[in-house]
């Protein structure tokens, strides 16, 4: 750890990228002017905002015939109201406008009627843009232009505290339990708090990118490293916009390593096409938008070797090559209408289509690369359908920004899959089969109150849900199969959610205080083929409080500390408890564990920022304390080669560091972006047993190991208004509860010039350019030790046109 403390600083001057942040703007601030004595409301009076250093005029309104008034845009700072009326005496307050509330309710302001006015008061004013309140950051896609024409997952890549995992997956300093919204909603799409389908998104169909370390009592419990909000895109301007763009280049340029002996040529000049359209017409009180994305993407995207030694001596040298097709395609279309000042309502669609075609082969070699016992191959077919629509009902009371919204989502997604595996022997060629049919279904119906305070705002509602899964897998097995006869069935997930939540703000010229509460009953239940060979019907189920305390002292307007302490879960998701094996290679088999619990996680997190004219620099500390680690744990079957990765809850585990961000603006050619993040991983011991196929005893010793990583964002205007941004990225090594991940670097670059006076764009970019990104992981295991190297593609290039209408 001192270590890592000395190379700090060495860190943050290598560092490797990040998107520029988007500032929060403008308040809305409402009141209702009235005689104290009658209670009856004072219509068609002059309310005036002055500034309190020097009174200067602000802004100025007329009350209604109700007595209300309402000012907008208004910028941080302390402000004088003054309100004035022919027989009343002037009503002179002081308001305060701060960085939590994006409407302020003053409620009734009563006046009293006298003969004469009194004099005039003066207080002080602030005028700086509003800080950010630290609890979350806001990303556009199209500042990043080297990763323009990719996946949401290649854009998150380059964010503050965001690296990528095994398998594609998404992490946010250092854990992996993140959930994945699009526009502020869990759907089947991305997953029900899991990652699902982030690998193939667009990211063209993406507008901005939210990551929400803290979440509020709000958002749903469920993921304790925090939530990332996929922003869609959708143009608010009066009449018909829109847009169109291609992206295309080309990836695998060359073998990173060669094939083992006897196996079919890797993926090489894999192609990529990436066109977008959007649509937008707003006429009065309607808009009506539409945004298609469509990203066809074959790629070399695993070609791992491995090498396995047992406690016995034996050693497998194996390769895992998968040649992927992939296209995806994303239609999101809605209309937005008022059917007045006070009601409106938002109904969106989104569908998408997934088709995967995966074409494998898995040698298997004995001591050398002559000795081959035997070579896998398989064809995997996959289609998957979502389906997500989503109802929203406004009403505004006469108050800015006093609202309670009613909200009604419905998502459907499909799974239909089939495996074809030809299993090649010395003396014997056999053929194995799978088929699996999974539909989900989602229903959520929300309802969300929000009232703006004088100083603050108080927030409360209700979300229910009910989901339901059932899977279909069906197994043909061949002659002499390796796999398990038993590994078909039937099963079915159900989960069914009931929640309150209460949130509290208030804010002063100093002090920012947040307090939330969330309850959640969370019932599910997994229903298994009485006749499965080692699983039941099991499931979980819990009812608790996870509240969640934000408290900051502004020393000035360029100088804030922010304390937050929230409670959060893990829930498994479904396929983390699926009874049916996963064969990516037949010695190598995933697969769930009913009985698998959620795991609980306390957070606490201390930031600090402060800006300068030019710049900034936000700084955290966190600690997460983790009771029933969800992970996967592997063994080896008695009397065999077979290793069987299970889920398992694996004790406690923490997660501490630090998160670094400096931005500066050098000259209007040169602005730099530097992020790194620093946490050490710790799991505590533990005992577990692995129930399938047969039950096996793993145990750990309390592991513990410091990792991070370093980003680094360059902007930089060339000649002839050509805009280029190089971003680069290492990650340190990191730990597995049964090994570690070694260090990992890249390099991106990209270029953008304006065209046709601004209507039309070219980009050119080039992911990973030096071609250094490899996942190199050791696993050790009870009786066996692997140490594997994947040289998967991650290089591309491309180039790309869009245009504005």
């Amino acid at each position: 750890m001192k270590t890592s403390l000395r190379l700090l600083p060495l860190l943050l001057c290598m560092a490797t990228t990040a998107l520029a942040q988007t500032p929060a703007s403008n308040v809305t601030v409402s009141g209702r002017v009235q005689d104290a004595q009658t209670k009856t409301p004072l219509p068609f009076l002059t309310v005036q905002l002055l500034t309190e250093k020097d009174s200067v005029f602000v802004t100025g309104r007329l009350t209604d015939g109700a007595g209300a008034f309402t000012f907008t845009g208004l910028k941080k700072g302390t402000y004088l109201l003054d309100a004035r009326i022919i027989g009343y005496k002037p009503l002179r307050q002081r308001v305060l406008i701060g960085e939590l509330s994006a409407f302020l309710d003053l409620g009734v302001l009563p006046m009293e009627a006298v003969a004469s006015a009194l004099g005039q008061v003066v207080v002080t004013a602030n005028a700086s843009e509003i800080a950010s309140t630290m609890d979350k950051k806001t990303f556009r896609v199209a500042d990043n232009v080297a990763q323009a024409g990719g996946s949401v997952v290649q854009a998150m890549s380059v964010l503050p505290g965001v690296t990528v995992g095994e398998d594609g997956k998404i992490q946010l300093r250092g854990s992996d339990k993140v959930a994945v919204l699009i526009d502020g909603k869990q759907t089947a799409l991305t997953g029900a708090g899991s990652q699902r389908g982030l690998e193939n998104l667009p990211a063209s169909a993406i507008q901005s990118i939210e990551i929400i370390n803290n979440p509020g009592a709000k958002y749903d419990a469920n993921a304790s490293a925090g939530i990332i909000n996929l922003i869609l895109k959708k143009e608010e301007q009066t009449g018909l916009t829109g847009k169109v763009g291609l992206m295309a280049g080309a990836g695998a340029l060359w073998e990173k390593r060669e094939n083992l002996p006897t196996i079919r040529p890797q993926f090489q000049y894999t192609p990529k096409f990436n066109p977008s359209v959007s649509v937008n017409y707003r006429n009065g009180a309607t808009n009506s938008f539409l945004q298609g994305d469509w990203l066809y993407a074959p790629t070399l995207q695993k070609n791992e070797f491995s090498t396995r030694t047992y406690n016995d001596g034996l050693v497998i040298q194996q390769q895992i090559k998968r040649n992927r097709r992939t296209d995806y395609a994303t239609l999101n279309a809605g209309v937005d209408h008022a059917f007045n000042d006070r009601n409106s309502m938002s109904v969106s669609g989104l569908f998408n289509r997934e088709k995967i075609l995966d074409n494998g082969d898995n040698p298997y070699f004995e001591g050398n690369l002559t000795n081959r016992y035997r070579l896998w191959q398989f064809l995997e077919d996959e289609v998957k359908y979502t389906a997500f629509g989503s109802a929203v009902f406004t009403h505004r009371f006469p108050e800015a920004g006093h609202s309670l919204n009613f909200t009604s989502n419905y998502s459907f997604h499909r799974e239909d899959e089939q495996y074809f595996f030809t299993n090649t022997l010395p003396n014997f060629t056999g053929q194995d089969a799978f088929k699996l049919l999974s539909d989900e279904h989602i229903v959520d119906l929300n309802a969300d109150y929000i009232k703006p305070l004088k100083q603050g705002r108080v927030e409360a509602g209700f979300k229910g849900r009910y989901r339901s899964i059932p899977v279909n897998m069906q197994f043909f097995p061949g002659e002499r199969s390796p796999l398990d006869p038993g590994a078909g069935g039937m099963a079915t997930y159900r989960e069914t959610i009931p929640a309150l939540y209460a949130n509290y703000v208030f804010e002063s010229q100093h002090v920012e205080l947040e307090g939330g509460l969330r309850v959640e009953t969370v019932l599910v239940d997994y229903e298994v083929n009485p006749d499965h060979n080692t699983y039941k019907s099991d499931g979980y189920r819990y009812a608790e409080p996870f509240p969640n305390v934000r408290a900051a002292y502004k020393f000035n307007d360029d100088h804030k500390l922010s304390l937050f302490f929230n409670r959060r879960v893990d829930r498994p998701n479904e396929v983390d408890i699926r009874i049916f094996p996963k064969y990516d290679e037949p010695e190598l088999i995933k697969v769930g564990n009913p009985a698998l619990q959620p795991q609980f996680t306390t957070s606490v997190d201390l930031g600090y920022k402060t800006n300068w004219s030019r710049g900034s620099f936000y700084a955290a500390a966190f600690h997460r304390s983790i009771d029933a680690t969800i992970t996967r744990i592997a063994t080896q079957a008695p009397g065999s080669v077979l290793l069987y990765n299970v889920f398992q809850n694996a004790g406690r585990s923490w997660n501490t560091g630090s998160e670094f961000v400096w931005q500066q603006t050098f000259s209007k050619r040169f602005s730099l972006n530097t992020n790194a993040t620093i946490y050490r991983n710790t799991f505590g011991a533990f005992t577990v047993v692995n129930q399938y196929p047969v039950p096996v005893t793993y145990s750990a010793n309390r592991q513990r190991l410091v990792s991070g990583n370093v980003k680094l964002n360059a902007t930089i205007r060339l000649p002839h208004n050509w805009d280029t941004r190089v971003s680069s990225v290492y990650l340190a090594p990191d730990l597995l509860p049964q090994g570690r991940i070694e260090s990992r670097y890249s390099l991106d670059v990209g270029a953008r010039k304006a065209v046709q006076n601004g209507r039309g764009e070219i980009a050119v970019n080039a992911t990973d350019l030096l071609n250094t990104m490899q996942l190199r992981r050791t696993i050790n295991g009870a009786t066996f030790r692997l140490v594997s190297t994947d040289y998967l593609e991650t290089q591309v290039v491309r180039v790309g046109y869009s245009w504005k209408y």
